[in-house]
């Protein structure tokens, strides 16, 4: 692994390392639209794993493992990031969905319905489904990345239970926004988040369609959001 000097011995770890990068893309993409490559992930991965074997310091005490799996995973993030998905009018409209909900938790004392919401957007049911449906395909980040909008690139985060990804009185917030959910939305995140199913997974247990969770996952989000934002 090193030579006299310590140095990393590269073509080696590259080698070894290879199926870590690959295990990472494909556990990112079953999360992603069908339009997002496994090989533009890899590639990004690749990418990540080169700048963890040129940037680790085994004097800093973090196994190269635990860097190098940090590194990989920003990377593929920071490549996700750079497309820009959504067309601004969506994101207004998902603003409003935040703004929406957050009026209507104030006014009525708890989690409003979809039904509610859609009345407030001055909107048919349909028509708001169908925006749930639309914002979701920008929610491909990581949990922590999704709460802030124009967030820097993605932090170096292990893969741990979402409610893990944040610190103090912000992580205590959000574990108390994730209580006050529906309970089908609340099991949806523990669902999707901590055990890690997929989208149509997800939908077995609930006893819905894989579009339909999508639809839930994106609403569980914006009260996330909305309940956050009115924490600051």
């Amino acid at each position: 692994m090193y030579t006299a000097q310590g140095r990393i011995q590269h073509s080696e770890l590259v080698s070894q390392y290879m199926p870590l990068v690959r295990r990472q893309a494909l556990a990112l993409q079953v999360r992603l639209p069908a339009s997002i490559e496994l090989d533009d992930l890899i590639q990004a991965g690749m990418v990540g794993l080169l700048e963890a074997l040129g940037r680790f310091d085994a004097a800093q005490g973090a196994s190269f493992a635990t860097f190098a799996s940090q590194r990989i995973r920003g990377a593929m993030v920071d490549e996700l990031r750079t497309r820009d998905w959504l067309p601004r009018s969506v994101r207004r409209s998902a603003r409003a969905m935040d703004e929406a909900i957050r009026h209507l938790e104030q006014s009525l004392g708890r989690a409003p319905e979809e039904g509610e919401i859609a009345r407030h957007l001055e909107m048919p049911l349909a028509e708001y489904q169908q925006l749930l449906n639309d914002t979701n395909s920008g929610h491909l980040l990581p949990f922590e990345e999704l709460l802030e909008e124009g967030s820097e690139p993605a932090q170096e985060a292990q893969n741990a239970p979402f409610e893990e990804l944040l610190d103090g009185q912000q992580r205590a917030t959000l574990i108390a926004a994730i209580e006050a959910l529906p309970e089908r939305e609340k099991l949806l995140m523990a669902l999707y988040y901590q055990e890690e199913l997929n989208l149509k997974e997800v939908g077995a247990v609930l006893g819905v369609t894989e579009s339909r969770v999508s639809q839930l996952h994106s609403q569980a989000i914006s009260r996330l959001r909305a309940r956050l934002h009115e924490a600051e």
